[in-house]
């Protein structure tokens, strides 16, 4: 074993009670089979799936439900056999409590599986073909906003991925599904681990795991001894299981404002999600369960459970020994970065860990209190912002100022909330404000679309005048030369000579169309688009006499054409004075 790198320290951070030992006093659980599953069409960062599949259908478990819909996107599998009863609206774990489009699976309880395709010799394969099936099996990232996987793996041609970071920490308090995934999969985790390392051959391949978790740290160390995996200690401190907090303190590097990890030659990728690449490559399962831990006051028996995406949050509770006259908010994921959610809701690909908190637990805010200049909330960001100035900008929705100062690096651990002493709330003003700023940003990103589509259509009605103009300039001039031939031919054959009026005439024409200034030519376009739009409502309005949005059309039309016409006219007569 290898000597403990070298480890970095991170701005801020914050220690708050960790709360773990409560759910990991048991092993990890399987709970029953549920009678019915919930598995909402968007359970990750990206598009909703599209079902392949309709109500009355029987399934079977692993059997692709959902396709993918686009590059950002991850396919849906059945969790267990069973029949399809629906295709709905159903409750979804979100902090807005809508409901999303959601398959209802009946469960038939003898949970067959379909038939699966593990590939145990997975080394002789290409990485190209290694994506596909981690793409087809519909893994997303486990730990965080839930990012498809595959697509993650898939760098920009310009990247060059050196280091693979595995994310291990699981800073926030309660929260100890990979500290159990850990205990319990170590070996597996590290199969999962050398997978993404044959896809992207990276330099060195970092676990970071906090050091209040000493079973975890001892299997993984044993698991990926003689394998060119570090498995590193790192200090317990909140927020240090952040994407860009762990790569600082694994490798010292800076992930740049706005920019991603792959920017500086870094991927992170979550212990869970490596254990989901091992069952899918492997064992050719795709991700229809996960470790969710279940804790708080309120639960009789706090545990950890492999739970099948879908389950009804309620049964989860239920397992778990839920006293409902305890519980006093329902929280998924921890106190720190969760929300309140609705045990009607399931579990999805995204839930870590279901919080049942008494009142002791998670009192209600206090009221807020005037900022009174601390500075705490500084001294606390991990991302070095300044949480005391975006509350003010915050506050007088002055946008341009938060994102100067960076709103969009916030990474709304909370550390800024949780110290400050007058109890302002400002994770939730700065998580407003960036909903604002995207809001305004779609807003103008729209007009400038339908601005675009405006003068597009005006430049291509301009060009289809000027072309009819020149049409009709050149059957003019054809008309004039055939009169000229035919008065021609007609002279001829009297013995008369020819007469010459008709090329003065012609002469005129090609005269006074040279002479136009682009200004006049302009405004005859002007007066010739007028002209055809009053020619169209008036056919439109004979056709259809009784219309009335038609015939108030037709005044403002003629006033139209009147004054385009008459434009054009004062131009050219101007000129000719």
């Amino acid at each position: 074993m290898s000597a403990q790198p070298r480890i970095w320290d991170i701005p801020g951070g914050i220690h708050p009670p960790e709360n773990k030992a409560q759910s990991t006093a048991r092993e990890l659980e399987n709970p029953p089979l549920p009678a019915r599953l919930i598995l909402p069409l968007l359970q990750h960062i990206g598009s909703r799936t599209k079902p392949v599949v309709s109500a009355g259908d029987r399934v079977l478990k692993g059997q692709l439900l959902a396709v993918t819909d686009g590059k950002f996107s991850c396919s849906l599998h059945a969790p267990t056999s069973g029949i399809i009863s629906a295709i709905e609206n159903a409750p979804y774990p979100h902090a807005s409590g809508l409901h999303e489009p959601a398959i209802i699976l009946e469960s038939d309880g003898e949970d067959r599986w379909a038939e699966l395709q593990p590939t145990p010799d997975w080394r002789s394969l290409e990485p190209v073909a290694l994506l596909e099936l981690i793409d087809s099996a519909g893994i997303s990232g486990l730990g965080g906003a839930g990012f498809p996987t595959a697509a993650k793996l898939l760098s920009r041609p310009d990247h060059r991925i050196d280091t693979l970071v595995i994310n291990a920490a699981e800073c926030e308090p309660y929260i100890t599904a990979d500290d159990m995934c850990m205990r319990h999969y170590a070996a597996q985790i590290i199969t999962g681990i050398q997978i993404l390392r044959h896809i992207l051959s990276p330099e060195q391949v970092l676990v970071g795991i906090e050091d209040n978790k000493p079973e975890a740290i001892a299997a993984m160390r044993a698991a990926a001894e003689g394998e060119p995996v570090s498995i590193i200690e790192i200090p317990t401190k909140y927020p240090s299981g952040g994407e860009k907090q762990l790569i600082q303190i694994l490798t010292g590097r800076e992930v740049p404002s706005g920019g991603l990890p792959a920017d500086i030659g870094v991927l992170c990728q979550n212990v869970g999600t490596a254990l989901a690449v091992h069952d899918a490559v492997v064992l050719g399962r795709p991700l229809i369960h996960r470790v969710v831990t279940l804790t708080g006051a309120a639960l009789e028996r706090p545990t950890n459970v492999m739970a099948l995406i879908g389950t009804p949050i309620h049964e989860l509770l239920a397992f778990a020994g839920l006293q409902p006259e305890r519980l006093h908010r329902l929280v998924m994921g921890g106190p720190m970065m969760g929300f309140t959610v609705d045990s009607a809701a399931p579990v999805i690909k995204t839930s870590n860990c279901l919080l049942a908190g008494t009142i002791d637990e998670l009192p209600p805010p206090p009221p807020p209190l005037p900022c009174i200049r601390c500075g705490l909330c500084a001294e606390a960001c991990p991302a070095e912002l300044l949480p005391q100035q975006l509350h003010w900008f915050a506050l007088g929705k002055d946008y341009p100022q938060l994102e100067r100062y960076n709103l969009f690096d916030c990474i709304e651990c909370g550390a800024c909330a949780y110290v400050c002493p007058s109890h302002i709330p400002l994770v939730h003003q700065y998580r407003a404000a960036k909903s604002e700023i995207r809001s305004i940003e779609l807003q103008h990103s729209r007009a400038d679309h339908s601005r675009r589509r405006f003068e597009e259509r005006q430049a291509r009605l301009e060009r289809e005048a000027e072309q009819r103009e020149r049409d009709r300039q050149a059957r003019a001039e054809r008309a004039a030369r055939a009169k000229a031939a035919r008065e021609a031919k007609a002279a001829s054959e009297k013995d008369t000579p020819a007469p010459v009026a008709v090329a003065p005439d012609l002469a005129r024409i090609q005269a006074k169309n040279s002479t136009l200034t682009p200004e006049q030519k302009q405004l005859k376009v002007a007066a010739s688009t007028a002209r055809m739009a009053l020619q169209r409502a008036r056919k439109q309005l004979a056709a259809n006499p009784d219309n009335l949005d038609l015939q108030a059309q037709i005044p403002p039309l003629e006033q139209a054409y009147a004054d385009a016409q008459r434009a054009f006219e004062q131009a050219t007569s101007q000129e000719g004075s």
